[in-house]
This record gives structure tokens, sequence and C-alpha cells, in this order.
């Protein structure tokens, strides 16, 4: 992907840069994986707020993407396509039976492309096999926790962790915050790098954009009332005058939220930066 400037027409577009969508080669998803995506503007089941300044946003269908992986076979890429729902790109891919689906696009695939998953499969761009079975220094993503449950992590356009050393029935993986973990020898992960990495380059430009993602305003707690959050008020202009807190009062800055004592605790060998 490349990043395209605007003819600067107004203050806005002077700063905005955009993606040419260069690698995307169909306009259309695959209508038989996309399912219908309720706006619910940041509230939980109970209909209460669990996410701020969320809302509005232009309408989405979202693409059912296959984590897991587990269909053994070789698979030919169809398309390269456009999701809205992450700065990844989609790489549509047939099976040999005719069955369609959809994966993350490594960074190097392209239309016409192989794919292959199975447990003893060649360690190429776009493979996918147990981390047991990949050489070290490899660059993977598309990462499992537990084996069979699928990816949930390294996920995102850009992201890679790399294989650093094998133990016993555990492989080490320096992930992309720089911490060092432990994973089974049987997790599944993706060889290479997820594709569209310039995506982190882009700059909206205006206000509007932030609302088609569906982005409210964000109200500063200062500019308020002192009825309506801990660090309004205040004669004349004010700063806060103590710690950053939530409108409830919680600490806002600088406040460890990883749980104490977690299990997770003894697979992780070096902490992220």
């Amino acid at each position: 992907m490349a990043i395209k400037s605007y003819k600067p027409y107004t203050p806005s577009r002077r700063t905005a840069t955009g993606s040419t969508f260069s690698e995307i080669t169909k306009d259309k998803p695959e209508r038989s994986l996309t399912l219908a995506k309720k706006q619910k503007a940041g509230r939980d089941s109970a209909g209460h707020i669990s996410i701020r300044h969320r809302g509005g946003g232009v309408k989405r269908r979202y693409r059912i993407v296959d984590w897991r992986r587990e269909k053994a076979g070789e698979a030919s890429v169809l398309a390269i396509e456009y999701d809205p729902n992450r700065r990844a790109r989609l790489a549509l891919v047939q099976y040999g039976d005719g069955e369609k689906r959809y994966i993350l696009a490594p960074e190097g695939v392209g239309v016409g492309a192989k794919v292959v998953s199975s447990d003893d499969c060649e360690p190429a761009v776009g493979n996918c096999l147990p981390l047991g079975k990949i050489p070290l220094g490899t660059a993977v993503h598309n990462l499992e926790l537990v084996p069979g449950r699928g990816a949930r992590i390294v996920r995102t356009a850009g992201s890679s962790a790399q294989v650093m050393s094998r133990d016993g029935g555990y492989v080490t993986l320096r992930m992309p915050s720089g911490e060092e973990r432990k994973f089974l020898a049987g997790c599944r992960a993706v060889v290479g790098v997820v594709g569209n990495g310039e995506a982190e380059g882009i700059k909206l430009g205006k206000a509007g954009r932030k609302r088609w993602l569906g982005i409210r305003p964000t109200v500063r707690g200062v500019a308020m009332n002192p009825v309506d959050h801990p660090m309004g008020g205040g004669e004349g202009r004010s700063s806060g005058g103590g710690p950053a807190v939530s409108p409830w009062g919680k600490l806002a800055k600088g406040g460890k939220t990883r749980r104490p004592r977690k299990a997770s605790d003894r697979v992780i060998l070096k902490r992220r930066k």
C-alpha cells in the first residue's frame, strides 16, 4: 500500500493523507462471508454505555475471517479486499473443493499465490502450521494463545512476532511490544508479517473522518463543571490541580491495569518495553 496526499483545497485537506488502495483487486465483499453488523454506540447488553465516545459512523458489514485455519490443504488467493472493520487487508482464498474463506493478507502475498494450512507444510509466507515446526528467527502473525481456539493476538496491520527459542513443549516468542513469552508448541501461527503496515502513517486531517469511524468527541474534564467531573470547576482557567482521574475518580494515568498474580505470569519471561 502507498500513502497519498491531497490537493489542499481546504485547510484540513492540507495535512490529511490516505491510502491509494493500489493492492485492492475486488470492490465488493463475498456476500456469503459477511454478516450484518448492528451499531451499538458503545453500549453493553443492558443498554449502559460501557465504552464512551462511540456512536454514528458509516454502515458496515462484518467479514467472517478464518482465524483457526484448521482446514488442511492448499488454497489459492482469488482477491485482496478492503475490510472496514480493521486496518489489515483480507485475502479471499479458495480451496480445492471450491470452499472460499477470508484470511488476513500477509505482506508479499498477492492474487494467484498458494497458501497451505497443515501440520507439516513448508514454513513459507502465508502458510499456517504449529509453532513447534517453525524455524527460529521466523516472523509470524495470527497467533493462537490456546491450541485449537483460533488466533487471538498479532493481527493488526504491519505486526509480527519473532520465534526466539524452543524448550520442551514450549516456544518462546518476542511480541510486537517487546515482551517475551512462552507458547505451547501446538499453538498455530501464520508465517510472515501482516500486510498494509503503512496504515499507521495515515493522518485523518479533520474531525469528520473520526466521525465516519464511529468515534465521537472527547471533552476534557477540566473544561467541565464540578458536578460533571472531579477535575472540573475552579476560578478562571484551571489545569486540574490534582492527579488526572476519570469521571468516577479512578486514576487515569500511570496506573497498572494488569491483574496481579495472573495465571499467565508464569509464561512471561520479559515484560514489554
